[in-house]
């Protein structure tokens, strides 16, 4: 499960939770949860970030990512949050109506490192459908 690069062996997994702006549950409806979906893989594929497994919920979304060795917590935050927001704008305008300023995600975030914790991460991941409903 290791990536090999020019000087070194290993990955840099993270376990990673966002939520919408006032937890409101804009993604209620399946296409709205696949737009939300699409927009967050489009910006990781963009900066080279590889999603294991995503979880679009009402109004959260859980993910483990394998990142660049290069991008700090705040950088990924920063790429996830800010082009899937930019993606979902685009590919659907009438979100504006809810956040006429453009902020689709809450300031706030879960980010850690689930190296050694991968099983246990991903379970708990797997079984949000289950959790939450």
């Amino acid at each position: 499960m290791y990536k090999h690069y020019s000087t070194s062996v290993g990955n840099n997994l993270k376990t990673i939770q966002i939520t919408t702006k006032y937890r409101y549950k804009m993604m209620r409806k399946d296409k709205l949860k696949v737009f939300c979906k699409v927009a967050i893989e489009e910006a990781c594929k963009k900066h080279q970030i590889e999603i294991v497994i995503i979880k679009v919920l009402d109004e959260h979304v859980h993910l483990i990512v394998d990142c660049p060795r290069v991008l700090s917590d705040a950088q990924l935050m920063q790429i996830i949050k800010g082009l899937s927001a930019y993606i979902l704008f685009r590919l659907c305008p009438d979100l504006r109506l809810r956040y006429p300023n453009g902020h689709f995600w809450n300031a706030g975030y879960f980010c850690q490192g689930c190296g050694t914790d991968f099983e246990r991460a991903l379970k708990y991941v797997e079984n949000q459908g289950l959790h939450h409903y």
